[in-house]
């Protein structure tokens, strides 16, 4: 079982962490890791494993882990930019660090995607995050507009919410369906809380204004809504009677 250590904070660059199993696909697992995972439709994290003797071990991509029968497992897989390149021996000790810049990108363009859905505020039915571009897939008909997209998110940036991790019950989120928006990926359950991410405060007395967007997500998020900086509606699309596809860039 890896420690996922991004997901109580995003801002982590690298970690100590000891080499724990090989996989078939040439990946190596860490007993505990920076690196974030392809999931939820954020991409996976990229950099390196660096060695003892000042060597570093190139990682392309970050997966989700799986045994033998294809069922996802705790682990989190590393895998190789050279598969050639020879592997961090178990019980190595290397330094995880990421691609800080590629990884930044995705935190802020994920963060926009939850300011998109406060704005559109319709059921989501498809999500990509790059780190060149995101795309929301809206399950609505009717048209929206690209500049006033691009103003409204400009506004929520500008305002600078803080964005906060938390957590609720099952039963909670149970009581309270409305805070899952994508129609096609259910929140993770088995544990008995599910992680979620709030823009925003709760009100005049928390400091942090009013609540923009509260729902359940596993991905990595900037500290503040300012950190956003500047992005953009680049396109949308229809994409059938009931599908409006906004995609997002950097200005």
């Amino acid at each position: 079982m890896t420690q996922d250590l991004f997901r109580q904070d995003s801002h982590l660059r690298e970690c100590s962490a000891t080499v724990t199993a090989h996989t078939p696909e040439g990946g190596v697992v860490l007993d505990r890791t920076v690196f974030y995972p392809l999931g939820g439709g954020q991409a996976g994290d990229s950099g390196v494993l660096l060695r003892a003797d000042g060597s570093a071990w190139a990682v392309a991509d970050t997966r989700k882990g799986k045994d033998a029968e294809g069922q996802p497992t705790a682990d989190i897989v590393h895998l190789p930019a050279d598969a050639d390149a020879p592997r961090p021996a178990v019980g190595e000790i290397v330094t995880a660090r990421l691609d800080w810049e590629r990884r930044h990108r995705l935190m802020r363009f994920h963060t926009t995607t939850h300011l998109l859905c406060h704005v559109v505020a319709q059921p989501v039915n498809g999500c990509s995050i790059t780190p060149d571009s995101a795309r929301l897939d809206f399950h609505m008909d009717g048209a929206l507009d690209k500049d006033a997209l691009t103003a409204a998110i400009a506004r929520l940036v500008a305002e600078d919410h803080p964005v906060t991790i938390g957590a609720i019950s099952d039963a909670e989120l149970d009581a309270n369906p409305a805070l899952v928006k994508s129609m096609s990926v259910q929140p993770p359950r088995g544990t008995g809380t599910v992680r979620t991410v709030r823009v925003g405060g709760t009100g005049d007395s928390d400091g942090g204004g009013a609540q923009i967007d509260l729902q359940p997500c596993g991905g990595t998020h900037v500290a503040r809504t300012s950190d956003i900086g500047a992005v953009v509606v680049t396109k949308i699309e229809k994409k059938g009677a009931m599908a409006r596809r906004v995609v997002l860039g950097f200005a």
